[in-house]
C-alpha cells in the first residue's frame, strides 16, 4: 500500500514540476529567461534550446539580452525569435540580441491570466488521473487479497490527502501568477 502511495506522490510531483515550467512560460509584462525557454535555434543542423548556444540574461525589467557563444548564430537566434510567433521584435546589433519585453493591454492580462487557470486545470485533471489509477492499484490489492478492506479505505484516504494538497498548489501557484500578471 505504501509503495503504491509513494509512486502517486512522485507522479504528482512530476506533473506539479511540469506545470510549474508551463506556467512560466506565461508572460507577465516582466523580463525573465523562462519567456523564451521553448525556443530551439538550428546549431548545425540540429534543433537545439537556445540557452544551449547562448547566454540569456534579464538586463532590465523590460529587457532580455542573447549573447550567442557564436557570433555566426546571431542571425539564427534573430530567425528563431521572430518564428516563434511569442509577440517579441528582437534588436540585433551584430553581436548581440536585445529583446524588449512590451507591456501588456487589459485585455491581454486577462487573457493571460484565464491561460493560467487552464494550465492548472489540465495539472488538476492530470492529478485527478493519478489519484484514480493509485485507488484503482488499491482495490485490485484488496481482490488480490493483498490488503484488507480497512486498509484499502486507509491507503484511498492517503491518497486523497496527497491528492488534496497537491492540487491546493497548484491553486496557490495559479493565484500568484495571475496576481503577477495583473500588476502593472
Amino acid at each position: 500500500m505504501n509503495e503504491v502511495i509513494k509512486e502517486a506522490k512522485i507522479k504528482m510531483t512530476k506533473t506539479i514540476e511540469a506545470f510549474r515550467q508551463e506556467i512560466a512560460k506565461v508572460r507577465t509584462g516582466k523580463a525573465t529567461t523562462a519567456l523564451l525557454d521553448g525556443i530551439k535555434v538550428d546549431y548545425y543542423g540540429n534543433p537545439t534550446p537556445l540557452n544551449q548556444v547562448a547566454n540569456v540574461t534579464v538586463l532590465d525589467a523590460h529587457t532580455l539580452s542573447i549573447t550567442p557563444w557564436d557570433k555566426n548564430m546571431v542571425q539564427i537566434i534573430d530567425k528563431a525569435i521572430l518564428t516563434a510567433d511569442l509577440g517579441f521584435n528582437p534588436l540585433n546589433d551584430g553581436t548581440n540580441i536585445k529583446i524588449p519585453i512590451p507591456q501588456l493591454t487589459e485585455e491581454r492580462r486577462k487573457d493571460l491570466g484565464k491561460l493560467a487557470k487552464k494550465f492548472g486545470e489540465d495539472a488538476k485533471i492530470s492529478l485527478r488521473s493519478i489519484r484514480h489509477n493509485a485507488i484503482d492499484k488499491l482495490k485490485k490489492m484488496e481482490k488480490d487479497k493483498e490488503l484488507s478492506e480497512d486498509l484499502r479505505h486507509d491507503g484511498e484516504a492517503d491518497v486523497q490527502k496527497v491528492t488534496d494538497s497537491y492540487s491546493k498548489t497548484i491553486d496557490e501557484m495559479v493565484t500568484h501568477k495571475e496576481k503577477e500578471i495583473m500588476e502593472i
